[in-house]
């Protein structure tokens, strides 16, 4: 497992709760290689869910992450762009990924990197977290997929109940280990 994961690209787009916390767990499995972006800095507000400590408040998402994930594993080659992600620039940004885990917060940024990816690579997976709002009801949280665009969560919370750590992370942690699983498979058929 590890060789293949060892030879594998994971684009991570946004750094907050689930892209922090799935980077995290990418790294750990033994990627290869992983291209993060985003363009802000850490507010206190982000601590109860995202990957970041109180000693990192008004530092870039972006930079700190690959600083701790560099931390995890010295030999994962790390990219980092502090920048605003926009559609004129996801071929730039993540055109060297195997995958790309999406995980921006507003709904329609979300629609637009997904449909720039599809359109772009549609025989490469993205993997999007949704519906990771409030508490519990873990029966709820599902994989659905359409063609090579994979939606981890509820589908459906609002963001009125709130965010939990426990469900992001938990909704984070299956991204990332779907996005390992199609790795996997992606890696044995090209042997």
């Amino acid at each position: 497992m590890t060789d293949k994961l060892s030879r594998s690209v994971v684009a991570v787009a946004g750094c907050g709760g689930i892209g922090s916390n799935a980077a995290v767990s990418l790294v750990r499995a033994g990627i290869g290689e992983l291209i993060i972006a985003d363009m802000d800095i850490i507010e206190a507000s982000n601590l109860n869910r995202q990957y970041f400590f109180a000693d990192e408040i008004g530092l870039k998402k972006v930079f700190t992450l690959k600083s701790r994930l560099n931390s995890i594993n010295q030999d994962c080659r790390i990219t980092a762009y502090n920048v605003e992600i926009v559609r004129e620039d996801v071929k730039k940004l993540f055109g060297a990924a195997d995958i790309l885990i999406e995980a921006f917060d507003n709904a329609e940024s979300k629609q637009w990197l997904i449909e720039e990816w599809a359109s772009l690579y549609p025989d490469r997976p993205v993997v999007s977290g949704n519906g990771l709002s409030g508490y519990g009801n873990f029966e709820s949280i599902k994989i659905r997929r359409s063609g090579n665009i994979y939606f981890c969560g509820d589908g459906t919370s609002e963001l009125a109940d709130g965010l939990c750590s426990a469900r992001v992370a938990i909704i984070s942690n299956i991204q990332a280990n779907l996005a390992i699983e199609l790795l996997m498979k992606i890696k044995e058929a090209a042997v």
